[in-house]
């Protein structure tokens, strides 16, 4: 087993060797302040991962990104906020071929991959967007710059980076950008994250690394329920460093992309809490998968949350509806490490229905059902759903 040590960094995308990034306005945000288009640039051709939305209507980046040959490498990703260039049929694919062929004019580029985020149903403002080739800095690490240019809803920036630092001395960087707040559900959580690393990964692991990881990551999250058309992640790898150690970046990997979905959870649209879900003893994994997302999911649960009620008939409600294999007489419901239904205690005494209300007010606490049906455990992980939530979707476009 191999030995290795994971170093937290400051500076988020600017740690990884070989990597640009940077972001300007023009003119897509009213605030001029914040950038609204931003790019990652690497000085090597990369090999390239990604995960997309499993919504059928996906957005014209990601079918921009699925014309290419399977296997194929880059060195640039464009991003823009404000605008999905979703549901915009062939003209979407078209306006992104005619934004790159603008930048290969200034830049050498190849392969280039685009990544939106916004509305739906408008198309790119071109003109505006190919104005920022003229004062990007192609060069610069502005990880800062681009992590908040990528942000909708969000109410913080989301940046991660790491040192792995293997047992022969030598080692490697990890580092990640990513926004998300609403539309938030465990089928490629509504989100775009972009992954950078200088090891020297071998084609096939990122994909395979890339997928377990989201699946332990933003596919167990839930805002809301809703699925987005340009839920995106991506991981680059230029493999400028020439080391490399399988377990050692699996383990980086997941931490980061774990630690970027609580992040969107802790952000998601007016939350106040983050709850992990935990359901054992189902009949198999998948059930349990089945019944830890519909709570994660459950509108009612989510408002429970908010009130801060501790109200464990939702909880079972909510199991009983999924739909899998259940009896009311072997369930146990947990909130952190207390009790507060079984077979044997239906009722909440007031002792402890006033211990579950001090759980609830807390940030962040764990609801643990157990089905004693067997061997099947999952956790997804939620918020709670606040009026905020409400405000802030409602006045999205105007």
């Amino acid at each position: 087993m191999s030995n290795f040590t994971i170093t937290p960094l400051e500076g988020g995308l600017a740690n990884v060797e070989g990597f640009y990034c940077d972001a300007v306005n023009v003119g897509m945000r009213p605030d001029a302040s914040q950038g609204d288009v931003a790019f990652i640039r690497s000085d090597e051709i990369c090999d390239i991962a990604a995960v997309f939305t499993s919504n059928k209507f996906q957005a014209a980046p990601i079918k921009h990104y699925q014309r290419y040959e399977k296997g194929f490498r880059t060195n640039f990703i464009l991003i823009n906020a404000k605008n999905a260039n979703a549901m915009t049929g062939r003209k979407g694919i078209e306006d992104i071929d005619t934004i790159m062929s603008t930048l290969s004019s200034k830049l050498d580029i190849l392969n280039p991959v685009m990544s939106s985020t916004g509305v739906i149903g408008y198309r790119l403002p071109v003109d505006k967007i190919v104005t920022a080739f003229d004062t990007l800095d192609f060069n610069a690490k502005n990880s800062d710059k681009a992590a908040q240019a990528i942000m909708t809803t969000d109410s913080f920036k989301k940046e991660l980076a790491c040192k792995v630092e293997l047992e022969d001395g030598t080692h490697f960087n990890i580092a990640a950008i990513c926004k998300g707040a609403g539309m938030i559900n465990p089928a490629m959580a509504t989100m775009l994250c972009f992954i950078i690393t200088d090891a020297d990964i071998p084609k096939t692991d990122m994909d395979v690394l890339l997928h377990e990881g989201t699946e332990h990551s933003f596919n167990r999250i839930s805002v809301d329920g809703d699925t987005s058309t340009n839920d995106t992640v991506m991981l680059l790898a230029n493999k400028k460093s020439g080391n490399y150690d399988k377990a050692a970046f699996a383990k980086a990997l997941n931490t980061i992309m774990f630690e970027l979905a609580m992040m969107i959870l802790k952000d998601g649209e007016g939350a106040n809490k983050l709850v992990a879900f935990k359901v054992k003893g189902a009949k198999d994994e998948e059930e349990a998968h089945i019944a830890a997302t519909a709570l994660s999911n459950s509108l009612l649960v989510k408002t429970a949350l908010f009130g801060e009620d501790p109200n464990w008939g939702r909880i079972a409600s909510t199991i009983g509806a999924s739909g899998i294999t259940c009896d009311d007489t072997t369930l146990t419901i947990h909130y952190d490490d207390l009790l507060i239904y079984s077979d044997e205690f239906r009722e909440l005494d007031k002792e402890r229905e006033e211990q579950a209300y001090n759980i609830m007010k807390q940030e962040q606490f764990t609801v643990t059902c157990d089905l004693g049906l067997g061997e099947g455990s999952y956790t997804a992980y939620g918020c709670d759903l606040s009026y905020e939530y409400v405000k802030i979707n409602a006045e999205y476009r105007t």
